[in-house]
């Protein structure tokens, strides 16, 4: 017997960052809101305090903050045809559970996009001709502006207390920022953190080959500091313990520190822990969603009925949990039709290391999650892709994140894997190698997308979401080009030697990656090519909202959590402004 609880204006499907923005708004908005996490509560004190939070074993190796892979899982597979198999231990990302998601062990590397991802398909075919790019490259328009979306990272980035050097403020461009950023209207409200010896480096050598060096834009606090809201943010102490740990000096911008404990303290907010959310119930004639059912703390069947839902799980769950619900039509490879798991993106990544055999001291325990030097050069917008065959791009950056014992230990290519040999070799590199990576975008395939397995269930008895994904040409070639130029950079730094990383012909799901994956939900302007409108809101049931990357048509060359806040405070400001008073579609088909 399904256990049947009294009914509320909205319910969120997760408990991470678009759940505390949503939560907080809309609870101070009047509405009666409750948030279902699937995991436990957090909190700074005492969850993250030390000795216990520097458990290195625990949280870097044993993954303790994500994804119970033994009850909900993913299967996977390279491409159609090839049989999927489920992921049973966490690998190329790391979904989290508990309250606060994943921004509680984020690095705090925040980015705005540039304007030209916004409208990309428009761009390309602008500036390139529409026929530059392979029909394989699905991108396409957002149905949003980066000048519409400013004002929302404006305010986010005063939400967590943003630290970094502004590049263009109201269109001048300002001395050691950014100068490939999209005009903003303020500065950040934070000085930047401070350089790292291997951003130094990487920032003196980028300098002399005609590149712009500036620091990376961080969530990991500079100063003493007060949100709007009146939540207090302390100093980063640069501990090394960011990514992929909680903060204990309420340095780094979290939903418990910045937003959380406003929306608690509202009696219209209720976060309800350990429950795990099955499917959204809807109203087939009326084409509304009426709530959502889960499964509780004690393997009870529950019904939360509910005037709004909105999904702010992660970016797979989110397409997945409408597959399993039944909303929308499924996208189909074979046919290219249905829009609900089409635009898989994840993340390019590359890397390399300067290796100063003793010649410098790095001291890379002196760390931050977002402690780095950075060049936007080879980001989409900043450089001509005539002749190139691609489209895309990303940063190249020098981060200091971490010199923690089992994780770094950097070793030339040669190096014995264990033993006598091995250890040497880490005594001599560890305080004096740099590490380099490219943060590259990813295009959409027709052949990458989010489905349900034919085969496997989860622990409810549910098929599992099914990964498919491999590396597109389009993203192989421009990796290719700009890990060309990052290669570059790293001879240009002066070490002793140099190794570089190249992207893989194909994707493996197995070594660790990003967990900046985007898309099966995606906005536009059309619902033949999109599963919600610009402000988020379904095609298909007006009172159903979808949050987070899984809206994103393709993926930039930067990471996703400042333009994930943004969108979320414009989809607040839309519901609150215009869709409780009059409810039904926002834009009109």
């Amino acid at each position: 017997m399904v256990l049947r609880m009294k009914p509320v204006d909205v319910a969120l499907v997760g408990g991470g960052l678009t759940a505390a923005i949503l939560g907080k708004e809309l609870a101070e908005a009047g509405l009666t809101v409750v948030a279902l996490e699937r995991g436990g509560m957090r909190q700074t004190v005492p969850d993250f305090q030390s000795p216990t939070m520097h458990d290195e074993l625990k949280f870097d190796v044993r993954h303790a903050y994500a994804q119970d892979v033994s009850v909900q899982t993913l299967s996977f597979r390279n491409f159609v045809g090839q049989q999927a198999l489920p992921m049973r231990q966490l690998g190329s990302f790391l979904p989290a559970e508990g309250v606060g998601g994943g921004a509680v062990h984020w690095n705090g590397q925040t980015w705005r996009f540039q304007p030209e991802w916004f409208a990309l398909r428009s761009w390309v075919n602008e500036r390139y001709g529409p026929d530059f790019l392979d029909d394989d490259v699905t991108i396409q328009d957002w149905g949003i502006t980066y000048e519409e979306l400013e004002p929302y990272y404006t305010f986010f980035e005063k939400v967590m207390g943003i630290s970094g050097a502004p590049g263009n403020v109201k269109g001048q461009i300002q001395v050691g920022g950014n100068p490939f950023e999209g005009p903003r209207s303020e500065p950040y409200p934070n000085p930047p953190m401070k350089q790292s010896q291997s951003g130094y480096l990487f920032g003196q050598a980028a300098a002399q080959l005609g590149y712009h060096p500036f620091p990376v834009p961080s969530a990991n606090v500079t100063r003493h500091y007060t949100n709007p809201f009146g939540a207090k943010i302390n100093p980063c102490m640069y501990c090394g313990f960011c990514d992929p740990f909680g903060c204990e000096h309420y340095a780094k911008a979290s939903p418990q520190v910045c937003i959380l404990p406003f929306a608690l303290a509202n009696k219209n907010f209720e976060m309800r822990t350990h429950a795990y959310v099955l499917r959204v119930e809807w109203d087939r004639q009326a084409k509304v969603a009426t709530g959502v059912t889960y499964v509780d703390a004690q393997g009870r069947e529950v019904f939360q009925p509910a005037n709004m839902v909105v999904l702010c799980a992660f970016a797979h769950h989110n397409p997945i949990l409408m597959l399993q619900s039944g909303i929308g039509q499924p996208y189909d490879p074979a046919t290219r039709t249905g829009m609900v798991g089409r635009n898989y993106t994840y993340q390019t990544m590359t890397g390399a290391e300067v290796f100063y055999d003793g010649g410098k001291v790095i001291n890379p325990f002196m760390a931050a999650g977002a402690l780095g030097t950075a060049i936007d050069d080879f980001n989409n917008g900043s450089f001509d892709h005539t002749g190139l065959g691609f489209i895309g791009g990303g940063y190249i950056a020098a981060y200091q994140t971490t010199g923690r014992p089992i994780y770094y230990h950097p070793v030339p290519e040669g190096t014995p894997r264990w033993g006598l040999g091995w250890k040497q070799a880490v005594r001599r590199h560890y305080n004096s190698t740099v590490s380099l990576s490219f943060h590259g975008s990813s295009a959409p395939h027709p052949n990458n997308y989010l489905g349900l397995d034919p085969t496997y269930t989860d622990a409810f008895g549910q098929p599992l979401g099914m990964l498919t994904y491999d590396f597109p040409y389009n993203d192989r070639l421009m990796a290719r080009y700009i890990t060309e130029k990052m290669a570059g950079i790293a001879q240009a730094m002066g070490g002793k030697q140099i190794g570089v990383g190249w992207l893989d012909d194909h994707y493996s799901i197995v070594p660790y990656q990003t967990t900046h994956n985007t898309g099966g939900a995606i906005m536009g302007t059309d619902p033949k090519t999109s599963v919600v409108n610009r402000y988020l809101q379904s095609w298909d049931l007006h009172n159903l909202w979808v949050m987070g990357s899984s809206v994103f048509p393709q993926n930039a060359g930067y990471n996703p959590t400042d333009t994930v806040g943004a969108l979320a405070y414009w989809a607040a400001d839309a519901m609150i402004k215009q869709y409780i008073k009059n409810p039904g579609p926002l834009v009109q088909t």
